[in-house]
């Protein structure tokens, strides 16, 4: 009597092969969520960790980090040499030229008091090139410093990576509800007198005072207790995303659309309608993440979040004027004020980090007001904006968040 073998026909192998293949495809988009989880957690963890490091930081020092110091040889604004360095006997010739974020002061905070060591004293390279304490301009690529990623200044959902830019952060100061000065702060180098000039020019200070409303005044020094708003309803820093190469909104900024890159650009561009990059159609309608062909935008090297040294706008600031996840838009070149949102890689909204060191997400979505509302500015006695200095936020409860002191009431959950 022949013995019937047993196992698989081809049909019930195939059935089972499809089962597998089912529940892989219902698997795989939870195992993706949950590691995208796992990486927004550690997301929010490393901006924790920046949180508690500015409030070692003026624990110490009885002040906040400073948005755009650093070295000078003072009689020189030196932009061509500022990334040059000198010979192995020195001097160096370039400086930072008060161009450093508030990133670098926290160095010793983040556990980098190795990185921080290097840059907070002369030092001379193997290639035998000699470097300035505080180092050169943040834009040097040759300084290793400045073209090294800190791990804890990166968010594990954004994918970008090295060259052309030099060493990324995701985790930018707020400068406030508005644009005016962001690039300049309250020190300038004054070219007809052939020095710095040092929060000592009266309209200059007038000028930062009325538009620069955010916990951090670029080149000035901030405390605690010139946050009147309080610190758990004001935002000290946002996430923002680094640029993949592939003109998005986020990350690759729209140039040259006005306001105050010259005597006659105040309340224009920018300044006047936060929305001018969308109203002049340089978004792509049919993939609205991105610009349209023909918008002139800054080039892969220099883009949002590139340098994690410098103070500037594009690199390590943002503002609250439209929604997270909205277009960068500048007034001139990648150096210049404009809009600035946060951004991220993760679904829907960005984490932004309060002044008492608590970070949540906001959503898209968040209440902004007018997105199209005149910026607040002042030029002088007789010329400033419609929305004039110390007036409420005119972007909603997201603009009040990001200003310390305009006596807004926070009375909703955000």
């Amino acid at each position: 009597m022949a013995r019937r073998r047993s196992g698989f026909t081809l049909v019930e192998l195939l059935v089972v092969i499809a089962i597998i293949g089912v529940l892989v495809g219902l698997l795989l988009p939870a195992v993706q969520a949950a590691r995208e989880a796992a990486r927004r957690m550690s997301c929010s963890n490393n901006f924790k960790q920046v949180g508690l490091a500015i409030h070692n930081y003026h624990s110490a020092y009885k002040q906040m980090p400073m948005q755009g110091t650093g070295g000078t040889n003072e009689t020189a604004d030196a932009w061509a040499d500022a990334d040059n360095p000198g010979p192995t006997a020195g001097p160096p010739q370039g400086y930072s030229r008060h161009m450093l974020s508030y990133l670098v002061g926290i160095l010793p905070f983040m556990e980098q008091q190795a990185v921080w060591e290097n840059i907070s004293n002369p030092s001379v390279d193997e290639e035998g090139e000699s470097w300035p304490a505080s180092g050169p301009a943040p834009y040097a690529i040759r300084y290793k410093p400045w073209a090294s990623d800190i791990p804890m200044y990166r968010c594990p959902s954004d994918p970008g990576s090295g060259l052309p830019t030099v060493g990324r952060t995701n985790y930018a100061a707020c400068t406030g509800d508005a644009t005016s000065r962001s690039q300049l702060g309250v020190s300038r180098f004054n070219g007809g007198q052939g020095r710095w000039r040092y929060q000592d020019e009266a309209w200059l200070v007038r000028q930062c005072r009325a538009s620069l409303r955010g916990a951090f005044v670029p080149r000035k020094s901030s405390k605690f207790r010139d946050i009147l708003d309080g610190l758990s309803n004001t935002i000290a820093a946002g996430e923002i995303c680094t640029d993949l190469g592939d003109r998005d909104i986020r990350t690759a900024a729209a140039q040259n659309q006005g306001g105050l890159n010259n005597a006659a650009g105040w309340g224009q561009g920018t300044m006047l309608n936060p929305k001018t990059c969308e109203d002049a159609g340089l978004i792509d309608p049919l993939r609205p993440r991105f610009w349209a062909t023909g918008t002139t935008v800054t080039a892969n090297a220099v883009t949002r979040g590139g340098r994690w040294a410098d103070y500037r706008p594009l690199y390590t600031q943002f503002n609250t004027i439209l929604t997270p996840n909205s277009e960068v838009c500048l007034g001139g070149n990648h150096g210049t004020q404009g809009i600035i949102p946060a951004s991220s890689r993760h679904q829907g909204g960005a984490h932004i980090l309060m002044c008492d060191g608590a970070v949540t997400f906001i959503t898209d979505s968040i209440d902004a007001g007018n997105s199209r509302a005149e910026t607040v500015w002042y030029q002088n006695n007789t010329t400033e904006s419609s929305n004039p200095p110390g007036s409420a936020s005119p972007y909603g409860l997201w603009g009040a968040l990001g200003s310390k002191d305009s006596s807004e009431t926070i009375d909703e959950s955000f």
